[in-house]
């Protein structure tokens, strides 16, 4: 049988100061009271109010300084990413994507290696297969774009497109009930022709293909 967990007492001090910023108790950049006053108006030890403290400065909510105090540096917890990409519609995420992918296209036309060119011929390879079945094009197509963001040698535009995935992922599934087949001719051309922009090292010609491109998912999707 499952049973209630009592909230530790970091986490309950936490909650409660919490409660406060938001109600604006103190202004944006404002400096806390020190420990001593916080702890009777928590109820809780000093120790306890650091550890709360250390909890929602690693939220982004405080921020310590050394020799200074303890300031506040959001009114609100950031909303967790996965959150707000699951809760985005699919033109929103494609906005998203044509914002990160065209600037990771032209990124990679300037610093792809003879790796990324493998990976790039190899993954246009494997999507243009037509034994695939079209959750297998899916993943393929996928990977395509994944190679091209990861030539573009930016960890955070790629740690970016990696948390948008699940998201990519219904955006194309979406896309292929509509066709009667996974990938048309004239799509897999436009994947062609970013992959040879990126391998002439023609940067413009890269984020232009890459555009048109995903303007046009866009354009289908609605």
């Amino acid at each position: 049988m499952a049973q209630v967990r009592r909230e530790p007492l970091a986490d309950q001090a936490a909650r409660l100061l919490l409660e406060r910023v938001r109600a604006q108790e103190w202004e944006l950049g404002e400096k806390l009271p020190g420990e001593t006053t916080l702890a009777p108006q928590l109820g809780v030890g000093r120790s306890t109010v650091r550890e709360a403290i250390r909890l929602l400065a690693g939220r982004g909510v405080l921020a310590a300084r050394q020799g200074a105090g303890v300031f506040v540096t959001a009114l609100d917890v950031a909303e967790e990413w996965d959150d707000v990409v699951r809760r985005a519609d699919l033109t929103a995420v494609i906005e998203a994507r044509i914002a990160i992918e065209t600037e990771a296209a032209s990124l990679a036309a300037e610093r792809r290696t003879r790796t990324d060119i493998r990976a790039l011929r190899d993954a246009l390879a494997a999507r243009a297969d037509d034994a695939l079945t079209r959750e297998e094009y899916v993943v393929a197509d996928l990977a395509f774009h994944r190679t091209v963001v990861a030539a573009a040698h930016n960890p955070i535009l790629l740690e970016l497109f990696d948390g948008f995935t699940p998201r990519l992922r219904e955006s194309m599934q979406e896309m292929v009930r509509r066709r009667p087949t996974g990938g048309s001719d004239a799509d897999h051309d436009d994947h062609v022709a970013l992959a040879e922009a990126i391998i002439d090292r023609d940067a413009p010609r890269s984020a232009a293909t890459s555009r048109t491109h995903l303007t046009a998912l866009k354009d289908f999707l609605s």
